[in-house]
């Protein structure tokens, strides 16, 4: 099921660690009309693409290659930038700070994508 065109112009920035997991979710937003930032697969990465292009939100891998995610995280919160976890744990991995944040349970469909897309429109209108 596609709803292409449903976030037309909408910057994600996607941080993902896994090529074809990254892939895939990049189909995904590009289906949904969104523009893909990055990806990053480091949150060295991240940080510089997060200087260097204006984003909207977030899609972050909770686990890169073995480095939580949890510092860029804080970055985004204190920046007011809307961002989901993608896990495979669900919320059980989460830190206290982060429970009430959108989750995309990996593996995930476009439609959960779009779903937790709005939500984060939602929170930066």
């Amino acid at each position: 099921m596609s709803e292409g065109g449903r976030f037309d112009g909408l910057r994600v920035l996607v941080v993902e660690d896994e090529m074809m997991v990254s892939m895939l979710i990049e189909d995904m937003l590009s289906d949904l009309g969104c523009l893909v930032v990055g990806p990053a697969s480091r949150i060295e990465d991240a940080l510089a693409l997060m200087e260097s292009a204006a984003i909207d939100c977030a899609v972050l891998d909770v686990n890169l290659g073995g480095q939580p995610i949890f510092p860029l995280a804080d970055i985004l919160r204190e920046r007011g930038a809307p961002f989901a976890f993608a896990t495979g744990y669900g919320d059980a991995g989460l830190r206290e700070t982060d429970r009430g944040t959108p989750v995309l349970q990996k593996p995930f469909r476009e439609i959960d994508l779009a779903r937790v897309l709005g939500e984060l429109r939602a929170t930066n209108a």
